[in-house]
């Protein structure tokens, strides 16, 4: 692995806080680096959820590990497509509320090629 994954120093309502990237509400992250996550980019919804689109950009940055968050209260849901591409390249994948998913992605971070997408509010 060339570049670890940052990892996320702080998590609470609608705020986050990335080592060596800022703080935001809604964050992609991937070895090497991340940015906000824009919904707006994909016309990402909390129904029918995550994209294929929106984890191309971290299967493009070499993630074998993906972490997706569901929102601190559930909502956001994941298509079954992106499920689908993940598990068609070969990549390990969690879906988990929030906060699991932080905890989960920091351990991933210290030892794996890990991205996630991060959505900290509902």
């Amino acid at each position: 692995m060339d570049e670890r994954s940052p990892l996320i120093t702080h998590i609470s309502w609608g705020r986050m806080v990335v080592e060596g990237v800022g703080e935001g509400k809604d964050f992609k992250l991937y070895p090497g680096g991340g940015r906000p996550w824009d919904w707006s980019e994909t016309g990402t919804r909390h129904s029918p959820g995550i994209q294929p689109a929106d984890v191309q950009e971290l299967l493009d940055r070499g993630c074998r590990v993906v972490v997706l968050s569901r929102g601190m209260q559930l909502v956001l849901q994941t298509c079954p497509e992106t499920l689908e591409l993940l598990k068609e390249r070969g990549v390990e994948v969690y879906v988990e509320e929030t906060t699991a998913a932080v905890d989960r992605y920091n351990a991933l971070a210290k030892t794996a090629a890990v991205g996630g997408l991060f959505h900290s509010t509902c």
